[in-house]
């Protein structure tokens, strides 16, 4: 890219932090190093651990039968690619708005626009799909609110919360992921009492599950080919790590820590916590009439297990909005800081929240309420294919510009780097391969095609937004001269 841009970024961004002062208070643009290490792995697990496990797990088990397990497997290991490409960046320059800085700095003015703008619709959606399923799970206790009146009270909550400062934000991202992982790993010791001690046991519980019901494979290699498509869904999230970067108190140790044990313990709640739920049922009685979770618990009769679970199951879907709003905040202020953005979504309030950017994301959110008034019930299943096509998208512009990173700084900075992207630079084509075979998947996968056609759509609306955007900008300077 041209000197122009790459100088035109510091002063461009002021979200950036020295790369000697990550221990700082504050960084240059007003954001807080409030976050510490805990709060930063915590947000990453509470953006992961949503309904991609709770709810969305029930249309993949469907697919895969037990070897759901492997392709969650497969899918982590991709992640961890991807996030270590992202934490080599982070931990070189350690800023709010990671995606959007990287791409503007190592790629160009239009890679950075896309960029941003792509992460912030893509948890527009994430977010609309974590409202959708609010609804069905206080429907367990109270049948008779309408979903989308659950959605509005959520969204209002969360909104307020994401209005104090970061580190309150922190603390509450923080107990909410809490009761997720701590629930998870209760679920999973409870299941294997089950499964071994026969409490609450049904004649269909059993390790044998596993192969008993058509094999391991039972809808063979295509079935969990196709499952890696709601497992890539799943996944998204734990890139908010890189987005953290800018507030953290040390980045250039929390980053790489919270990285390297965010990506397998989210392994292992994910697969452990499917394992437990495929041997104490088989994998084709497992409906979507709500989390399976809650359902399995219910029939197996113990008292009291399956009103909790729905507590955890809701918990999970507020705290991985509350993620959402969180980063899609930073997203605007870190875009209206480079000039990608309307001015006004730069001001923070007298906490260091970026306010405007996180009523402008809460306000859009705001859809997702008025689609479960008008189609309740499918809301889910429509922004998680869009939510994932942009996810997509996120995660080949991390990958691409990390390999742009390193040829920009050149070797001899490379060497100096304290944490590196593995196996670089052929882990970054398999990353990119994988992707592309996930998209020609979704293509086979009826809930998810329509999304194909969305994606180009998106592109176009974006590159017709920055040429009007960078035409506009000329136009002044054509005057003055």
């Amino acid at each position: 890219m041209s000197t122009e841009a790459r100088e035109g970024t510091a002063s461009a961004d002021p979200s950036v932090a020295p790369t000697g002062g990550e221990d700082a208070p504050t960084t240059e643009g007003g954001l807080r190093r409030g976050l510490k290490n805990r709060h930063i792995q915590m947000i990453a697990l509470g953006g992961a651990i949503g309904t991609g496990l709770f709810y969305g797990s029930a249309s993949s088990i469907g697919m895969a039968g037990p070897s759901i397990t492997l392709a969650y497997l497969i899918g982590g290991a991709v992640i961890f690619l991807i996030m270590r490409a992202l934490g080599e960046m982070s931990w070189h320059t350690p800023v709010s708005g990671a995606f959007s800085h990287y791409a503007f700095t190592n790629w160009g003015r239009f890679a950075g626009f896309f960029s941003g703008w792509n992460y912030w619709f893509n948890y527009i959606a994430v977010s609309m799909a974590e409202l959708a399923v609010v609804g069905i799970y206080v429907n367990f206790w109270l049948p008779d609110v309408p979903t989308w009146v659950s959605a509005a009270i959520f969204l209002l909550i969360v909104t307020c919360v994401n209005l104090v400062s970061v580190k309150a934000y922190g603390e509450f991202e923080f107990w909410f992921a809490i009761v997720k992982v701590v629930a998870i790993i209760a679920m999973i010791a409870l299941g294997a009492v089950i499964v071994f001690f026969g409490v609450g046991q049904t004649s269909s519980t059993g390790i044998s599950n596993l192969w008993e019901h058509g094999g391991y494979f039972p809808n063979g290699l295509w079935g969990m080919a196709t499952a890696l498509v709601v497992v890539m869904f799943s996944f998204g999230g734990v890139e908010l790590i890189g987005i953290t970067a800018g507030e953290a108190e040390n980045p250039r140790r929390s980053i790489p820590k919270a990285i390297n044990q965010v990506v397998y313990r989210i392994l292992i709640f994910y697969v452990g916590a499917i394992l437990v739920m495929l041997c104490i049922f088989p994998w084709d009685q497992i409906g979507e009439g709500g989390s399976p979770f809650v359902i399995i618990f219910d029939n197996i009769g113990i008292a009291g297990a399956a009103a909790l679970l729905n507590v955890v199951v809701l918990t999970a879907a507020v705290s991985a909005y509350n993620s959402g709003l969180y980063s899609n905040g930073r997203m605007l202020y870190s875009l209206a800081q480079q000039g990608n953005a309307p001015k006004y979504l730069g001001k923070l309030n007298r906490n260091g929240s970026p306010m405007a950017g996180v009523l402008t994301s809460s306000a859009v959110t705001a859809v997702a309420v008025v689609l479960n008034f008008l189609v309740p019930g499918k809301v889910f299943l429509y922004t998680m294919a869009v939510a994932l096509i942009a996810g997509i998208f996120n995660w080949t512009m991390v990958v691409i510009t990390q390999m742009k990173f390193r040829k920009r700084i050149g070797a001899a900075e490379v060497e100096k780097l304290g944490f590196k992207m593995p196996f670089y630079p052929v882990s970054n084509y398999i990353v990119l391969v994988f992707l592309a075979g996930v998209v020609v998947l979704m293509a086979f996968l009826p809930d998810f095609r329509y999304a194909l056609y969305v994606g180009p759509i998106w592109v176009g609306i974006l590159y017709v937004a920055f040429r009007f955007k960078t035409r506009s900008e000329r136009r002044p300077a054509a005057v003055e001269s």
